[in-house]
């Protein structure tokens, strides 16, 4: 079974290759997703790893958490789920 870890403190000059090379250190990287945001598609500096197993997810976190990659330091947990949002009144620009 897959395990999701969130990584915060990404640097904003990455991709989604860099962080899954890094990650596959640890085991095996079933996906990588840097979040970029919408309107200028501009890294946010997190992202999420999804690890084959639930060993190598660990092991990743033993790893990396509070570790520096390319010059800032990531913070690495396991993701929670989404919360809902509550239904808001949408902005028009």
């Amino acid at each position: 079974m897959t395990t999701k870890l969130f990584v915060g403190g990404i640097p904003y000059t990455s991709t989604s290759d860099d962080l899954k090379n890094h990650f596959s250190k640890a085991g095996t990287v079933v996906s990588a997703q840097i979040i970029n945001d919408k309107m200028t598609n501009r890294s946010k500096g997190f992202g999420f790893v999804e690890m084959a197993s639930e060993e190598d997810a660990n092991k990743a976190i033993d790893m990396y958490h509070d570790k520096e990659f390319e010059g800032r330091r990531l913070t690495v947990n396991v993701a929670r789920p989404m919360e809902k949002r509550e239904d808001r009144p949408r902005r028009s620009f």
